[in-house]
C-alpha cells in the first residue's frame, strides 16, 4: 500500500467521432506524464463529448471498444495507468463510463449515475443510468469517480465516502456559460468537499464542438476547500499533482494557480475558440462575411481575425443607394485596423434587376418590407456565391436581440454556416466591442489596439434598407429591449412579472408576441456559440406553431 501518489491531469480538447486521433492524443499526453502513477482524462475523451445520436451507431461503439483495448495494451509498459472516459454497451443499453487501464488490462469500469436531461444535455435519450458507483482500488488508494453530473448530487459522493473513497476524481464535459466557474467551484465542488471531507480533482475538457465551447478551468481542491491547483481556461494543459497520505488522509501539494479570464474577456474568448474549432475541424479555409460599417459585422470580423488570423478572413461591403458615407468609411477603417481583405460589390444592379423582374407582380403596391428584404437576400446570395466559388464559410453576423424578435431576414442576413453573436444580446455586443478596442484577448491572433472606429460603437444602429432608417424605429431602445428579452428567454417570465419590474405592458406584450412568431426563423438559423443559460437551438426549444401567450 502506497502513501504517495502522482496523478497527472490532462485537460484536453477532443474530436467527436475521431476515436483513433483521440486515442493517439491520449497516448501522446501519457508520454509527457512519465513519472506519474495515473493520468486522468475528461469525460468521454475517447469518443468526444457531446456525441449526440452518433453514439447510437453500433459501429462507433464497436470501434470504441477496440480503441479502449489499444489504450489498455499500452499500459503494459509499466508507465502511468489511465482513467479514460468512453461508451460501453451492456444488456442492450449504452453507458457513459470511465475505465481504469493499468498493467495492460481494463482493470475497472464505473458508470455514470446521474444523466443530465436539461438545457444542452439530453443524455437520457442516449444512455442508461448506472448504479451508485463504488470506489475503485488503485495501488491501495480508493478512488471515487463521480462522472460530471454525478458530482452535482450530494448522495452520490456521500455513497462514495461511505464506501471508503479516499479521493474524489470527477471527469467532466462541462460547457462554458457566463458565471459558471463560480458555480462549479463554490456551489458544487466546495459543497461536496464540505459534506464528505474528501479532496476533489475536477477535470474538464477544452475546445469547441458545434454550438458548445468548453473552457477547461480544471482544479484540485483540498479537504479544507482550499484550491491547490488551478489550470488555465481555454488551453490544453498537463499538470502532475503530488499526493501524500498523512494521518490517514490524502493531501495534495499546492501548485500553480492560473488566473481565469474576467468578464467579458471570458465571453470574447469563448466566441474565438468556438469559431476557431468549428472552422478548422470542418476544414474550411477561412471565412467570408459582409462588413456593413455597423457594430455587429465589425465585432464578428474582429472575432474572426482573433480566431483565424487576418489572412483567413475576407470581408465584403455591399453598398446600396441607402448606404451612408459613414458606413462606407467605417467598414474601410475596420478592414484597415484588422488587416483583412475588403471588396466592395454594389448591389444596385441586382436590386434594379429584381425591380424589373417583379414589376408586373408588384404593380399597384407601395414599396415596403418586401423590397427591403430583397436587398438583404441579394447580399446573402452574393456572399454565398463567394463562399461556393472560393470555399470560405459564410459567417453570419446577427445578434440575439435581433434573432429574438425576428429583426432579421431569413435567407438574407441570416444566411451562413456559423454565428459568433447568436447568443449575444445587442448590449453585450456593445460591451464586447468596447472591451476589444481596449484589450487584446489571450487567445487572439489579431492586432493590438482598436479593431473598429469609435463611431461604429456610438452611432445609432441601422439596417440601412430604406432612407433614414434606425433600429429604434421598429424596436424599443436596446437598453429597454434586452432586459425584457432576458426576462422572457433566460428567466421564462410572464408579461405581468416583467410589468412588475417597471416595464410598459404594451411593449412587453408586443415583444413576447414577436419572440414567439419568430421561432420559425430561428429553426433555420445557423449554429452559434452558446454563452448564456438559454441559447436558441440547444437550450430553448419552443414549438413553431404556438398559440400560448402570457397576456
Amino acid at each position: 500500500m502506497t502513501d504517495r501518489l502522482t496523478i497527472a491531469l490532462a485537460q484536453l480538447s477532443q474530436s467527436v467521432g475521431d476515436l483513433a486521433a483521440n486515442a493517439d492524443a491520449m497516448l501522446h499526453w501519457r508520454q509527457q506524464a512519465q513519472g506519474a502513477d495515473l493520468i486522468v482524462y475528461p469525460e468521454l475523451q475517447l469518443i468526444g463529448y457531446p456525441p449526440e445520436d452518433l453514439v447510437l451507431k453500433p459501429a462507433l461503439v464497436t470501434r470504441a471498444g477496440e480503441e479502449l483495448q489499444r489504450l489498455a495494451d499500452a499500459t503494459g509498459d509499466g508507465g502511468p495507468a489511465m482513467l479514460v472516459g468512453t461508451v460501453v454497451a451492456a444488456q442492450g443499453v449504452l453507458f457513459n463510463v470511465v475505465a481504469l487501464l493499468d498493467g495492460g488490462k481494463i482493470v475497472a469500469i464505473r458508470q455514470k449515475r446521474e444523466l443530465p436531461n436539461y438545457g444542452t444535455f439530453d443524455e437520457k435519450r442516449l444512455f442508461a443510468p448506472g448504479p451508485l458507483p463504488e470506489p475503485v482500488d488503485f495501488r491501495g488508494v480508493r478512488l471515487g469517480l463521480p462522472i460530471c453530473e454525478d458530482v452535482w448530487f450530494p448522495f452520490v459522493t456521500a455513497h462514495l465516502k461511505a464506501q471508503g473513497a479516499d479521493i474524489l476524481i470527477t471527469p467532466n464535459g462541462s460547457p462554458y456559460e457566463i458565471g459558471k466557474d463560480d458555480r462549479r467551484l463554490h456551489q458544487v465542488c466546495a459543497a461536496r468537499v464540505q459534506e464528505t471531507g474528501l479532496p476533489i480533482i475536477y477535470l474538464n475538457r477544452v475546445g469547441g464542438q458545434d454550438e458548445l465551447v468548453f473552457d477547461g478551468a480544471s482544479f484540485v481542491m483540498g479537504a479544507d476547500r482550499a484550491v491547490l491547483h488551478q489550470l488555465p481556461d481555454w488551453e490544453e494543459a498537463l499538470v502532475l499533482t503530488q499526493w501524500e497520505k498523512r494521518a490517514g488522509a490524502w493531501t495534495c501539494a499546492p501548485g500553480d494557480i492560473h488566473a481565469l479570464d474576467p468578464h467579458p474577456e471570458d465571453t470574447y474568448n469563448a466566441m474565438v475558440l468556438g469559431l476557431r474549432d468549428y472552422v478548422n475541424r470542418n476544414r474550411f479555409p477561412g471565412v467570408v462575411l459582409g462588413l456593413s460599417g455597423g457594430i455587429d459585422s465589425a465585432l464578428s470580423a474582429a472575432v474572426a481575425v482573433d480566431a483565424l488570423g487576418a489572412d483567413r478572413v475576407w470581408c465584403v461591403m455591399m453598398p446600396s443607394r441607402f448606404t451612408s458615407r459613414d458606413s462606407l468609411d467605417d467598414a474601410a477603417e475596420c478592414a484597415r485596423l484588422l488587416g483583412v481583405r475588403l471588396d466592395s460589390i454594389p448591389i444596385e444592379p441586382a436590386v434594379a434587376a429584381f425591380g424589373t423582374m417583379l414589376a408586373d407582380v408588384f404593380d399597384g403596391r407601395a414599396s415596403d418590407l418586401a423590397e427591403e428584404n430583397i436587398q438583404s437576400r441579394i447580399r446573402g446570395v452574393t456572399l454565398m456565391g463567394i463562399s461556393n466559388k472560393f470555399g470560405p464559410m459564410l459567417l453570419t453576423t446577427g445578434n440575439k436581440s435581433e434573432m429574438s424578435v425576428g429583426y432579421a431576414t431569413i435567407y438574407g442576413d441570416m444566411a451562413g454556416g456559423y454565428s459568433v453573436l447568436k447568443d449575444a444580446y445587442k448590449t453585450t455586443v456593445f460591451d464586447l466591442s468596447r472591451w476589444r478596442n481596449a484589450h487584446v484577448p489571450s487567445l487572439g491572433l489579431g492586432p493590438a489596439g482598436p479593431v473598429m472606429p469609435d463611431r461604429v460603437i456610438t452611432k445609432p444602429p441601422t439596417a440601412e434598407l430604406r432612407d433614414n432608417q434606425r433600429d429604434d424605429d421598429s424596436l424599443p431602445p436596446y437598453a429597454v429591449l434586452d432586459p425584457i428579452l432576458y426576462g422572457l428567454v433566460e428567466e421564462e417570465l410572464s408579461v405581468d412579472q416583467l410589468v412588475a419590474r417597471g416595464f410598459n405592458r404594451d411593449t412587453v406584450a408586443r415583444i413576447e408576441r414577436l419572440l414567439y412568431i419568430a421561432e420559425y426563423k430561428r429553426r433555420q438559423a445557423p449554429p452559434g456559440v452558446k454563452l448564456g443559460t438559454r441559447n436558441f437551438g440547444r437550450d430553448r426549444r419552443y414549438p413553431i406553431t404556438n398559440a400560448f401567450r402570457t397576456t
